[in-house]
């Protein structure tokens, strides 16, 4: 699959979540930083989503116990970041705020990366890393009636 099949499947996936929670949204088809804008109809507000996805969990640094991990710009024009697990159907959102500060990288080009672990088991110093099942409260079913409603 190619990255513009794995990046639009992603995109599809969020679209379909959120439809299935009564939230309306529409895809860009400009490259601007956001992917989709979705629209809440008990606000009565569009807020922008940029939507980040991997297929699978890979090998940290090649070798490592699993991971998945995303880039994004730190000036993202976007008010929510979306990652997605294909492998999984799984669908994570987290406020940009929220994302720049979980960010464990950030290049001198003003790109960071987020990325967490995907084996409960991988242990942790005051939370450092951070493990897939740390991150339950942004799973979409959860988070987005609070980011949406």
């Amino acid at each position: 699959m190619s990255t513009q099949h794995i990046g639009a499947a992603g995109e599809l996936l969020v679209q379909y979540r959120l439809l299935k929670m009564g939230l309306d949204s529409a895809r860009l088809t400009t490259d601007s930083g956001v992917d989709l804008v979705v629209y809440s109809p008990t606000t009565a507000q569009a807020i922008t989503v940029q939507v980040k996805t991997v297929q699978e969990p890979t090998p940290a640094g090649g070798r490592g116990k699993l991971a998945v991990g995303w880039n994004f710009p730190h000036d993202l024009r976007a008010q929510v970041l979306a990652t997605v697990v294909l492998s999984e159907d799984a669908v994570w959102l987290f406020t940009m705020a929220e994302a720049r500060s979980l960010a464990q990288q950030h290049s001198d080009r003003g790109v960071r990366r987020f990325y967490w672990y995907t084996d409960p088991a991988t242990s942790q110093v005051d939370g450092v890393p951070l493990r897939q099942a740390d991150m339950d409260t942004h799973l979409l079913a959860q988070s987005a009636p609070k980011l949406f409603a």
